[in-house]
């Protein structure tokens, strides 16, 4: 994990319906969790729809667990003309003590798309 995450897009809970056969979340509700806060910021950055394109070095920290407050950073890491490299760390707060343990961290790359789904540049900035 970063020692700067970027902003917090999304904080959520996970459900009961949400754990696999270990006890601990589903690892594709994470990656969805992920790809949803990724695809906000750059909405943003691409000033309109974006596609999920790749994701690269994904690597799972620690275990989510049921009663965790997850919370899904997101920060722009590079730019090129069609798309944006999105990196998004994901943490809970755990525990009445409120502990905050690092989980996952990835990195997502999004394209910008026109009215025909197609491939658009981005904006300048």
């Amino acid at each position: 994990m970063t020692d700067e995450r970027g902003e917090v897009v999304l904080r959520v809970v996970p459900r009961l319906a949400d754990i696999n056969s270990n006890g601990h979340i589903f690892g594709g509700w994470v990656l969805s969790q992920m790809d949803i806060a990724g695809g906000i910021v750059a909405h943003r950055i691409a000033q309109g729809p974006v596609a999920t394109v790749a994701i690269d070095s994904m690597k799972f920290i620690a275990p989510i667990l049921l009663g965790d407050i997850v919370s899904v950073y997101a920060q722009e890491e590079r730019r090129g003309r069609t798309s944006v490299a999105i990196r998004i760390d994901v943490a809970a707060t755990r525990g009445t003590d409120e502990i905050l343990i690092d989980l996952t961290s990835g990195v997502f790359t999004f394209v910008a798309l026109d009215a025909n789904h197609r491939p658009r540049p981005l904006p300048q900035g």
